[in-house]
């Protein structure tokens, strides 16, 4: 039986990306990397860290909790295979990465970056304003013209600092020939400064540095909050190119040699040891285990594998040692393919185009035409460039996109703080307003549905002492139905018998002697029982006909209630799953489910999902194993548990944070209620500008006006986007 679990229990295959076997040393400017997928809080981090700094070669060990990883930075000699009993001895599941391999997690310097900038816009707009109050006061001559001075001495610098994001998209836009949002800004900014300069230079009554910086400020605020919305740049294809084992042992002349998976042929002979992933798609020649091919197949169980079994990349290899031929390498194993599948998919769903996308392309070449249009129109009519500028400069500053940069982001922001008060987690800044047109539901089974994890059913058919005998063999290994098995009877408060000799043979069971009689635990061939209808492991006892034990998977919490509410709201709910038919269908008939696939690989569940889309539908997938990230990446929108691989969660729009799957129906009917707020901001800023720009092409608001009429539609519309709270 299995000396692993399969997906869904604590020993995570996901979190294994290379074989349980010695490895080669770490170059010294290379870190070791662990993934740990049992840790859970902060006293978690400091043990591990404690441990791992307190070994002999370690000179830095720190843990991050959201990826389960520990990178560790350690003298040329030592290995992670030195480093990993010492994790396990202190209680904590840990293996080996390769960090060559696996996507680099930036740190938040995107977002420090503009955090600083809407600080120091917002720390010298309030300077500003209190020397423009004393001039609004009644502050004259040398007087209002110091404060003035003092302002520009203020402004300048702080919008050279902060408005760097405008600046650098403008004339990235203008340097190939096209505008964007950003032009506008930064010329409202530069002829705000400019005429602000020219009136102080002519001790005129008015300057506009305030408007200026407070300009600047609603627009980092609204680009903030944007950022903060968006999903990590990681990409689920690369997280998937992680998964890649980084090195194999090569059978040559019979000596076993270490060497990188890319030096391997088509042909190639390859151990693969127990714990280990399959490097390359191939064929068994010797060799007796199970495989876990949860992350491929969603299969719950250990598949026997035996000589002429056909292997795939990325299966993971449980009990016994195996000889791989191996019959494709490289680009050309399935799981490569699948992160091409999940690169073409997410290609395809970045095109989608957002509410406010649509109105920046009618935005900024309007903009640019009416102010252009108002500063030849007064300068013809009044012959005074100063008030043709000051015009201009507040018909661009009246106009600038503070409302419409805000209606997308202050909503998003206020439906995801919504949204994770219910544990669910926004990553795309257009999940929601997808969320909101969905109208297919399209749900994984084993670890979505499903918890993924096998159920004892059957414990009080059995008599206490046959029990004793199973619990003993049972926990003598790891194998999903054992664990199962063996926490069932511990609860039952049964105590294992004094079985002897007990030893697990690879892909059958295990075996050991009672009371001088053999006794076996585990698949029906090998215990002289019958094939179940169901999931089961039999047990042989001397002289007795086998009895079995049956197990079945159990639903996971909110998942009839999540099914039901989308039925009620008139949305087709479908099952698809690689799980053998007769599991899945006595899951979708529980549930109510009428449409429902079984048997099926990670690349029918996308063609599955891109022929709904083909036919005018809009599909959430749920899933969160590795063979649903191709899947996950074609929908229109997705949602994966937090307990999902990396790659699925990467894939996702939305990540389920607890167990609970009730909050998903909910979260269409806030992303309805979202993309309804988000119109009425779209509104507010529309009737603004018709009320605001005639005053300002006119001539009757001045730059400051303008200014101040720009902040207030800004305010309104996040005012109205906290309505979702």
């Amino acid at each position: 039986m299995s000396a692993q679990m399969s997906s869904g229990t604590a020993a995570c295959p996901g979190c294994i990306a290379a074989p349980a076997e010695p490895a080669r040393p770490i170059p010294q400017d290379v870190q070791i990397a662990l993934s740990l997928p049992g840790i859970h809080c902060s006293a978690c981090i400091a043990k591990v860290e404690r441990e791992l700094n307190a070994q002999p070669g370690v000179e830095d060990a720190r843990v991050n909790l959201t990826l389960k990883r520990a990178m560790v930075k350690a003298a040329p000699d030592l290995r992670a295979a030195d480093l990993i009993p010492v994790l396990e001895r202190a209680g904590f599941e840990a293996h080996e990465l390769d960090p060559g391999s696996l996507s680099a997690t930036q740190s938040d310097k995107a977002g420090r970056d503009l955090l600083m900038r809407l600080a120091v816009a917002g720390f010298a707009s309030m300077n500003v304003m209190l020397l423009s109050v004393s001039v609004w006061s009644g502050a004259t001559d040398a007087t209002r013209d110091m404060f003035h001075w003092i302002s520009a001495a203020i402004a300048l610098p702080a919008i050279a600092f902060s408005a760097q994001p405008f600046f650098a998209n403008a004339w990235s836009a203008l340097r190939v020939g096209r505008l964007n949002m950003d032009v506008p800004i930064v010329l409202a900014i530069l002829l705000a400064l400019a005429t602000s300069l020219w009136e102080t230079a002519l001790s005129g009554e008015h300057a506009y540095f305030d408007a200026a910086l407070t300009l600047t400020f609603f627009l980092l605020a609204g680009r903030y909050l944007d950022y903060r919305t968006r999903a990590a740049a990681r990409s689920a294809a690369e997280e998937l190119t992680a998964l890649e084992v980084p090195r194999a042992i090569r059978l040559a002349d019979g000596q076993e040699v270490e060497v990188p998976v890319a030096t391997l042929s088509v042909g190639d002979l390859i151990l693969v040891r127990p714990g280990g992933r399959m490097p390359v798609d191939g064929e068994i020649v010797s060799g007796q285990s199970e495989l876990d091919r949860s992350l491929l197949t969603g299969e719950t169980l250990p598949v026997f594998a035996e000589t002429g079994l056909t292997v795939s990349a990325g299966e993971v290899n449980l009990t016994g040692p195996l000889t791989v031929r191996a019959t494709a390498v490289g680009e050309d194993t399935s799981l490569h393919r699948m992160a091409d599948l999940v690169a073409i998919a997410e290609s395809g769903r970045s095109r989608y185009t957002s509410l406010a996308d649509k109105a920046a392309k009618l935005y900024a070449p309007g903009v640019h035409i009416l102010s252009a249009l108002s500063f030849l129109g007064w300068y013809i009519y009044s012959g005074d460039i100063r008030t043709a500028l000051n015009i201009a400069a507040a018909v661009l500053i009246i106009t600038c996109p503070c409302a419409l940069g805000l209606a997308v982001p202050a909503v998003t922001t206020a439906a995801s703080g919504r949204l994770f008060r219910k544990g669910m987690l926004i990553k795309h800044a257009t999940a929601l307003e997808r969320l909101a047109e969905v109208d297919t539901v399209v749900f994984d089974k084993t670890g979505t549905l499903t918890s993924g994890t096998p159920e004892l059913t059957n414990l009080a058919d059995h008599a206490p002492g046959d029990l004793e005998i199973a619990l003993a063999l049972a926990e003598a290994s790891s194998h999903p139905l054992s664990v199962a098995l063996a926490q069932a009877a511990r609860q039952a408060g049964v105590t294992p018998a004094n079985v002897e000799g007990i030893s697990e043979v690879p892909g059958y069971g295990t075996e050991g002697i009672f009371q001088d009689h053999p006794v076996r635990l585990g698949r029906a061939e090998w215990t002289g029982g019958q094939e179940a209808e169901q999931t089961a492991a039999w047990l042989s006892l001397a002289g007795r006909a086998p009895s079995v034990f049956l197990f079945s998977d159990t639903l996971r919490a909110g998942a009839a209630e999540a099914v039901q509410a989308f039925r009620d709201e008139g949305k087709k709910v479908i099952l698809i799953s690689g799980d053998t038919q007769g599991a899945v269908e006595t899951l979708a008939g529980k549930l109510g489910i009428e449409t429902w696939i079984a048997q099926a690989l990670p690349q029918d569940k996308a063609t599955h999902v891109q022929s709904l889309r083909d036919q005018g539908c809009h599909v959430l997938m749920v899933g969160d194993g590795l063979n649903d990230t191709a899947a996950l990446a074609a929908a229109h929108v997705s949602i994966s548990p937090a307990s999902a691989l990396d790659a699925a969660r990467v894939a996702s729009d939305i990540v389920l944070l607890g167990n609970d799957l009730s909050p998903i129906a909910g979260a269409c009917d806030t992303a309805v209620k979202a993309t309804k707020r988000i119109r009425e901001n779209f509104r507010i800023a529309t009737i603004y500008n018709i009320i605001a720009v005639p005053l300002a092409v006119a001539g009757l608001a001045t730059p400051l006006i303008a200014a101040l009429a720009m902040s207030t539609s800004s305010i309104t519309v996040s005012l109205n986007a906290l309505r979702l709270r």
